[in-house]
């Protein structure tokens, strides 16, 4: 952004999207803090009890996709209170769930529709207002989810303990809409949609030009090379990293670390991603995104893998600020590079189906992570299997093509 003003008021618009990013996935990635008191209390099985965030992630792929392009379309605004009304909903209705079914249908149907929402509009919009220091402030929006485990994982550890996992569930239900819809209203859309002009300059220009719906190029560009190696590596790094992060309390309460102390591992993988956040930004800034994704994604494989060595709990605190600072680093640069390749007025379109892709990746953890416990009796083997999809992701991400500008129509893409 040139003007001043606009520049400015794009701080307001990362400093609520922080916020809001912070309550929402905080609420929505709590499962873990509940899963072995809710498993205790009803009887249900672990797997059963994590397919529901297999169903939210799977939930969160498709709505996601739908978001982003109604985003493009009447702005990140009114989707956002939409959803924050939509995920408190589905949090007081799982709080009360009278059986497995109902609890999935509500945490992963409605919580997963809801949280897919908070991530496309935000990003799309956040790049939209910024010219330079765009990694910075994507990372400083993404922050948001660093802080969530700080906050709301150790609370939902106190309200869980005192009051039980449906009074937690249902007080953190009623907070987050208190903090969401607000937050929500401060964020505007950027004044300028797009770094082309929206029509050729030329009437030579106009005449050549093919005349292409914002709908049309958006599909146009999902089929491109940019996009399809995108949303693979996208596909790989979630599927790494989903079952370790989805797993941890559970993997440190095995090896006998108490519940809360087992609950502030979680929070120091979120602090590490909170400074891996900005760090991978400003890296980003002055390197490029594609250098540090693959850089991030080769060192998340390693220490995924490392954690098969951990048992003690200051040796969980090593491995989540490693692992914390290199996926946390990493996530908001696929939406750093993303705008590298496609126009501001599809940003939403293309961000959303990169979502849809990388959440059936998310998908895997948890339900894979139960399943192997139930199976073989420990967590070995996920920290195994997820080391080697992070291995495929950072050679997928080696395959990344060169950035490619905007045509003046409508953010077609050309070679650079």
């Amino acid at each position: 952004m040139n003007s001043q003003s606009g520049f400015h008021y794009g701080w307001v618009v990362v400093a609520a999207g922080a916020v809001i990013t912070c309550v929402a996935m905080g609420a929505l990635f709590a499962l873990p803090v509940y899963q072995t008191p809710m498993a205790d209390d009803t009887g249900w099985a672990r797997a059963g009890i994590a397919g529901a965030m297999t169903i939210g992630f799977i939930t969160m792929g498709i709505a996601g996709f739908l978001w982003g392009a109604i985003s493009d379309r009447i702005g990140a605004r009114p989707v956002l209170v939409i959803a924050s009304v939509l995920l408190g909903g589905g949090l007081v209705i799982a709080s009360q769930a009278p059986n497995l079914l109902v609890f999935q249908i509500a945490y992963g149907g409605l919580v997963g529709a809801a949280g897919s929402a908070f991530f496309a509009p935000l990003i799309s919009t956040t790049v939209g207002w910024f010219d330079k220091n765009r990694g910075l402030a994507v990372a400083l929006v993404s922050v948001g989810g660093g802080v969530a485990p700080m906050v709301l994982t150790p609370l939902a550890v106190i309200l869980t303990e005192s009051f039980g996992w449906r009074s937690a569930m249902l007080f953190i239900a009623i907070g987050a809409l208190l903090v969401l819809v607000p937050a929500s209203l401060l964020v505007r859309r950027p004044a300028i949609v797009d770094d082309a002009p929206a029509v050729p300059a030329t009437p030579d220009a106009a005449a050549a030009a093919p005349a292409k719906t914002p709908l049309g190029t958006a599909l146009s560009a999902l089929r491109t090379p940019q996009f399809i190696v995108l949303a693979a590596t996208f596909f790989f790094c979630c599927g790494a990293h989903s079952g370790p992060i989805f797993n941890t309390v559970a993997y440190a309460a095995f090896c006998g670390i108490a519940p809360l102390a087992a609950a502030s591992v979680y929070g120091v993988e979120g602090v590490a991603g909170l400074f891996g956040r900005i760090v991978f930004g400003l890296l980003s800034d002055r390197f490029g995104p594609r250098r540090v994704i693959v850089g991030g994604l080769a060192l998340q494989a390693v220490g995924i893998y490392a954690y098969i060595y951990v048992s003690e709990l200051q040796h969980f605190y090593i491995m989540a600020v490693v692992l914390g600072l290199v996926y946390g680093g990493v996530m908001p640069l696929y939406s750093v590079l993303a705008r590298d390749y496609f126009g501001q007025r599809i940003m939403g379109t293309v961000l959303g189906a990169a979502t849809m892709v990388s959440s059936f990746g998310m998908a895997l953890g948890p339900i894979a992570g139960g399943w192997i416990f139930d199976t073989y009796g420990s967590y070995h083997w996920l920290y195994v299997s997820s080391a080697v999809i992070g291995l495929a992701a950072a050679a997928m991400a080696l395959a990344f093509p060169p950035p490619k500008k905007q045509e003046p129509e409508g953010g077609t893409l050309q070679a650079a």
